[in-house]
């Protein structure tokens, strides 16, 4: 077995660890992000691509035969076995699998896993009929809540792009200033700065307390007095840093002033709180009832935080396996890092914080006020 860089050797040891609680012999890992955390290589679906790890000896990769070369160079994993496009997926990992001693194993799968459906359950059952399935839901998701101090640092890159990119668009705006210009900058910004893409998040008018928040990108001009919402989702290696500030054209109103005060000084005690071992309906609370309590929204119904840490192209752009709502009794674990946003009246302001013993430590530093 090819010797494992340590970044990956601890992600391998955590896997194999939840491996023996549920008595596994072999893991397979098929969610593009699990991908990428446990090899250093992803790749999209177009066809069925899996990793195998066993809970002793070598892993093995089987994806599509055109990108076998891409993933023994963008990975560790020595054994990558390449399928013809004419081939059925599931029909060579379970040849490969017969073939490697496991026709009978106990073989762990995220049921809950993007990649994994019934249809694929079947025909692997099917081709492996004295396998048993066992169900890790959620484990690929789990195994990465709590991040290495190696992707904390790409997460602190990211995050200083887009404070670089933020500062930019809060030079532009002028009457007249579309927010198509505005989403140019900043993903100018990201690439001049070692982004991996130039994707921005939304970049629209603030209206209302938060569905601008998920606004339908427009080129709208902006007229005096407009709130231009901005946030960025730069990504370094994969990893993604977030931040939401509202920029007015000409100078804020005394109310959007005390509102964004207000907001500020609740999300500042938010993060405080974010130490090990905090419950996150305690942390959540902080916000939501605050905001609801100074009468700056009738009503909180979306989460005041949730996962950051590696993305790739999947059906989701953003990752919910841990959020902040009034009903989450699972306790916050230091190195956790996680988006935090809040908003009212046209407003958001959002950070990209990692959870310390001393309280949340933000990664992202651009001034919180009105820009």
């Amino acid at each position: 077995m090819p010797e494992i860089p340590s970044e990956f050797a601890w992600r391998v040891e955590k896997a194999r660890v939840a491996m023996g609680r549920a008595d596994c012999d072999v893991l397979l890992l098929d969610s593009g992000e699990s991908l990428a955390w446990a090899t250093g290589y992803s790749v999209s679906e177009t066809m069925y691509r899996a990793l195998f790890l066993p809970r002793e000896g070598e892993p093995w990769f089987v994806l599509r035969e055109l990108d076998a070369v891409p993933c023994r160079e963008g990975s560790w994993v020595g054994d990558v076995v390449g399928y013809p496009d004419m081939a059925t997926p599931v029909s060579v990992m379970a040849g490969e699998m017969a073939r490697r001693g496991f026709a009978r194993a106990r073989i762990g799968v995220d049921f809950n896993s993007i990649s994994w459906n019934p249809a694929r359950m079947a025909a692997l059952s099917s081709a492996l009929p004295n396998a048993a399935f066992v169900d890790l839901r959620g484990l690929t998701d789990s195994l990465r809540w709590v991040k290495s101090q190696a992707e904390i640092a790409h997460l602190a890159r990211a995050a200083a792009i887009a404070d670089r990119a933020m500062a930019e668009v809060a030079a532009l705006p002028r009457v007249g200033l579309t927010t198509r210009e505005a989403a140019a900058t900043a993903a100018a910004s990201f690439l001049r700065n070692g982004a991996d893409t130039g994707e921005t998040g939304p970049i629209v008018r603030g209206r209302g307390d938060h569905e601008f928040l998920h606004g339908l990108f427009r080129a709208e001009a902006l007229a005096p007095g407009d709130i231009l919402h901005v946030e960025l989702i730069p990504c370094v290696s994969r990893y993604g840093a977030r931040l939401m500030r509202p920029i007015v054209v000409g100078e804020p109103t005394a109310r959007q002033r005390d509102v964004a005060r207000q907001l500020v000084a609740l999300q500042d005690a938010q993060i405080a709180a974010m130490k090990p071992g905090t419950v996150a309906a305690d942390v959540d609370r902080i916000v939501r009832q605050g905001v609801l309590n100074a009468g700056l929204r009738a009503e909180y119904a979306n989460v005041t935080a949730y996962t950051l840490g590696l993305y790739i192209r999947t059906p989701r752009s953003s990752d919910f396996s841990r959020v902040f709502l009034p009903d989450q009794t699972w306790a916050l674990e230091e190195n956790m890092v996680f988006h935090v946003y809040t908003s009212a009246e046209g407003l958001g302001f959002s950070e990209t914080v990692v959870v310390t013993p001393s309280g949340g430590r933000r990664l992202t530093a651009t001034r919180r006020e009105i820009l």
